[in-house]
């Protein structure tokens, strides 16, 4: 750790149970925030340049949002954090060859959008105006922190047939345990962070949590489900996507790989071919994935 990081991680720890106000504010702050902004990669500029571009506002951030193609009820692609809609330009180009229309965006504090950081709340609120643009989706394709933001617009009224979550991280109790462990903070931190976005992005609603975990109320969300994590993923456990899988029971088809971590995984052309085909038909709801070695899951 960053000796700058370790002296604010006990500067926190220390304060915590003194003043949580202070301390639930600089936290959540932190948690908000990505870790840098990563730069379009050599191989996505092509696809990127084909991009209609568009903006929207959101909290008064300006938000820059792409389109491929211009048919109907398009598939809607949400990134995870510390990324941007580019890392998907392997699956845009697969879907436009199926003729299908592809909507993204980067959100606040990514890519080429403004702001500093992003919310769940922001993230709903992109989704909804996307979705009231251009008359709904068909699909979903989300990656890591992207499928529980997905999960949680569709609860509030947005549709799609189809989700495909990728390196999903599930619920907030996920994201917050591995916060305290990348900043080295106590119980006693998350705490005074929880009581801020309390206070701060759900005032109205005193148990908010349950709501932030995509395997609330699976019967909210109708969709046909696939999930694809990777064994060696260093970012979200394995462990996530299996609960959402147990939570949709038979609507959810669970893929495993290897070899591929929590980034990899969105070039593998095998992770890719089987998602657009996924998208591109309609599955019996008791399809079984075929086994991870099919997939080239060992690299």
């Amino acid at each position: 750790m960053h000796p700058m990081a370790s002296l604010l991680s006990t500067t926190l720890n220390i304060t915590a149970r003194l003043a949580p106000g202070p301390v639930g504010r600089v936290a959540f702050a932190l948690f908000v925030r990505p870790l840098g902004r990563p730069e379009v990669k050599p191989g996505e500029a092509e696809v990127m340049a084909r991009a209609v571009t568009g903006r929207l506002v959101v909290d008064g951030i300006p938000v820059t949002t792409y389109r491929w193609g211009d048919g109907g009820r398009p598939v809607l692609i949400v990134h995870g954090w510390t990324s941007r809609a580019s890392r998907f330009a392997g699956f845009v180009e697969a879907l436009r060859a199926e003729g299908r229309t592809v909507v993204s965006f980067d959100a606040p504090g990514h890519g080429e959008s403004g702001g500093r950081a992003t919310t769940i709340l922001r993230q709903r609120e992109i989704i909804r105006q996307l979705h009231a643009h251009h008359g709904g989706f068909s699909d979903v394709l989300a990656h890591s922190f992207g499928v529980v933001s997905t999960f949680f617009a569709l609860r509030d009224g947005i549709r799609a047939d189809r989700i495909v979550g990728i390196g999903a991280i599930a619920d907030f109790d996920f994201l917050a345990k591995r916060f305290r462990g990348l900043l080295g903070v106590n119980q006693a931190v998350e705490d005074a962070m929880r009581r801020h976005v309390q206070r701060r992005l759900f005032p109205a609603e005193p148990d908010i949590w349950p709501r932030l975990d995509a395997c609330h109320r699976p019967e909210a969300i109708p969709s046909e489900i696939l999930l694809v994590h990777d064994a060696d993923d260093d970012t979200s456990a394995p462990a996530q996507s299996r609960a959402i899988a147990e939570a949709y029971g038979e609507r959810a088809r669970l893929i495993e790989t290897s070899g591929l971590g929590h980034r990899r995984i969105l070039v593998d052309p095998e992770v890719i071919a089987i998602t657009v085909d996924f998208l591109s038909k309609t599955l019996p709801r008791t399809a079984t994935a075929p086994p991870a070695a099919s997939l080239g899951a060992t690299r």
